[in-house]
């Protein structure tokens, strides 16, 4: 039997069947109007799948800071559910790493791409796998799953029910204190913070500026790279 996940105050869920993307119906009914604080999911016990609409009441760039809250909040519910032995760490933009493998990401899109111009909605979703995927798991030792990992205890809709209420917590955070609070928790859990990266590009990884965005050192020049690019394209 599926069990129902229960919201926070401001969140309400809506079900989506098993074979249809949460993420891809939040965004169509984001498109249509429904009311910011609707959390879509999926029952698959094999992967989460869940997205979040919110209607921000600031520019692009500030808004997409969301994407760092949907992190926070995912790992916070990691650490609340997992044995105490398990890590969760970020590797920018989008993916979530447990014990060191990429273990699920953030998506997110919005109706704008203007940095400057304020999006009537946005949507964040996550994906997190349960059990291994495709037809020949150990295929690839840089990625993992939750049961892999020791989480076996931990089904979707439980991690579905906390990850809503840290990032209720969390959202409330931001609107009140805006990104610093969130830079504070998000910076030490980002496991390539200092190292070389090749993607987006080449470069270091030097950490994020008070907008969110990458700041990439190659030689003697420092780029920023915003998560804007990254959104998803609607």
């Amino acid at each position: 039997m599926i069990e129902t996940p229960s919201f926070p105050p401001l969140l309400s869920g809506e079900v989506v069947p098993n074979n249809m993307d949460p993420f891809e119906k939040a965004v169509s009914r984001a498109i249509a109007g429904v009311d910011s604080g609707t959390v879509f999911y999926s029952e698959a016990g094999d992967t989460l799948r869940a997205a979040l609409v919110l209607a921000p009441e600031t520019p692009l760039e500030e808004a997409i800071q969301a994407v760092y809250v949907a992190q926070i909040g995912l790992a916070e519910s990691l650490g609340a559910l997992a044995p105490p032995e398990v890590a969760v760490h970020f590797l920018w933009p989008d993916r979530i790493k447990v014990n060191g493998a990429v273990c699920g990401r953030v998506r997110f899109a919005a109706d704008v791409s203007d940095a400057n111009e304020e999006p009537n909605w946005l949507v964040v979703g996550i994906e997190v796998p349960f059990i291994p995927q495709g037809d020949d798991p150990g295929a690839n030792p840089n990625e993992t799953c939750l049961l892999e990992e020791g989480c076996s205890d931990i089904s979707p809709m439980a991690l579905l029910e906390s990850w809503s209420k840290h990032t209720l917590l969390w959202l409330t955070y931001f609107l009140d204190e805006g990104f610093e609070r969130l830079h504070k928790e998000w910076r030490p859990r980002c496991d390539t913070l200092g190292e070389p990266v090749k993607q987006p590009k080449p470069g270091v990884f030097v950490g994020l500026d008070e907008k969110g965005r990458m700041l990439l050192r190659d030689g003697p020049m420092t780029e920023t790279i915003s998560l804007i690019q990254f959104a998803e394209h609607v």
